[in-house]
């Protein structure tokens, strides 16, 4: 059996999926952009072949060199499990006749808009929204909607290009910043705790699932750059407190028809404990969230995905035996990393609880923290009480410092 991976070495998580797939007894079939020497170890001894192509974006390139592969050594599925190609994706197994999903079942997971009214008409809570391609357009859905409001791309991810806008005054100094956006989401602002909604599924059924909390919301995270910003898998996500959004996500994916695969929702819970929807992908999160779930139950989440696409089942044991938490570092000061303090004490006080220390070694140039979550570095710990994994990570965000100069 020939599966064809797309981009099966990037960004980072993907080439544990692709070794994922190979460890299911299938022939991997890498497509990707970048030379085959250039793919990351673990992915390049995953594939049985590799497809290059000039540009993702040339879709009618992209599609003249899987079918030409098709042709000659038959691809039997598909998977892609980033989000910007997962439209194509779609487009080449129905160029290909294969199963899974298509590009009408694709596109209420990329469009924001197309979405929530989908689960509009379920009776699925979801913010008051609209969808516009003009600056008059945004004026007039942040009027009708009220303020404040988020306005964020109708596709895009994570919360890249997403705004919190308070008035018409703070819209005047937002929408400069939205120019090269083509069509944005405005939505009702909703005040509450973030977290998502994490599901491995076979054949429309939940097989594992996970909740984690942000610590602060990504928005505030985003917009503030001392912040060292959290995701915390809990132990216990069928616990009272977020049992609301446990319920929300399943009616959220019948609504939907997610039939197998990875998805991520993020969703809001309320002061007084109401959940409100906020997004869904057919696909995995990102920034290392997946290693959190392993962490957490002491399993390979990568390796039940791929047995859930390629067998239609889930056998990895789910203990939940911890709650894991990751922190993502910032260095104070621009240029490059000068030094790295606090380490040593937080190592020999929480060692034990240490999963991951990734940071950027002293020299190397500081990333942008404004285009990735992971920033100039990360730490995971984890720990059986919820309390002491916020503790001991509260501690990493307070005391390693980075610095750059």
């Amino acid at each position: 059996m020939n599966v064809l991976m797309i981009s099966p070495g990037f960004p980072v998580e993907q080439p544990f999926f692709t070794r994922g797939l190979a460890r299911q007894g299938v022939n991997v079939i890498g497509l990707g952009d970048q030379h085959e020497s250039q793919l990351p170890p673990m992915a390049r001894e995953a594939l049985a072949a590799y497809l290059q192509v000039n540009s993702f974006t040339d879709e009618g390139h992209v599609m003249s060199v899987v079918g030409d592969a098709h042709r000659r050594a038959g691809i039997h599925q598909i998977e892609c499990t980033w989000e910007p190609y997962m439209i194509l994706a779609a487009k080449l197994r129905e160029m290909l006749g294969l199963p899974g999903m298509t590009v009408a079942q694709t596109v209420p997971f990329r469009d924001k808009e197309a979405m929530k009214q989908v689960l509009d008409a379920a009776g699925i809570r979801t913010p008051r929204h609209a969808s516009t391609r003009s600056a008059d357009g945004v004026r007039q859905a942040a009027r009708e909607i009220g303020y404040p409001v988020c306005v964020k791309p109708i596709s895009g991810a994570g919360s890249a290009d997403t705004h919190r806008v308070n008035s018409p005054e703070h819209l005047e100094e937002i929408l400069p910043l939205l120019r090269h956006v083509a069509e944005v989401s405005v939505e009702e602002f909703i005040e509450a705790e973030e977290f998502t909604f994490d599901t491995v599924c076979v054949n429309g059924e939940i097989s594992f699932f996970n909740i984690a909390m942000y610590r602060p919301r990504p928005l505030i995270g985003r917009t503030n750059e001392w912040i060292s910003q959290q995701t915390i898998c809990l132990r216990d996500p069928g616990q009272e407190y977020v049992r609301p959004g446990y319920e929300m996500g399943k009616a959220v994916l019948k609504a939907l028809g997610f039939q197998t695969g990875f998805t991520h929702m993020e969703w809001y819970r309320k002061a007084d404990g109401e959940a409100v929807f906020g997004e869904i992908a057919a696909r995995p999160p990102g920034a290392n969230t997946v290693d959190l779930m392993n962490y957490a139950n002491d399993f390979n989440v990568y390796d039940g995905w791929a047995e859930a696409v390629v067998h239609g089942r889930f056998s990895q044991p789910v203990n939940r035996l911890y709650n894991s938490a990751n922190i993502f570092k910032r260095a104070q000061g621009q240029g490059r990393i000068q030094s790295v303090t606090g380490l040593e004490s937080l190592m020999a006080e929480f060692g034990d609880h240490v999963c991951v220390v990734d940071l950027l070694p002293v020299g190397s140039p500081r990333r942008n923290w404004k285009q990735t979550l992971r920033s100039d570095g990360m730490v995971i710990v984890r720990h059986p009480d919820f309390e002491t994994a916020c503790h001991i990570a509260d501690q990493f965000g307070i005391r390693l410092q980075m610095y750059a100069g």
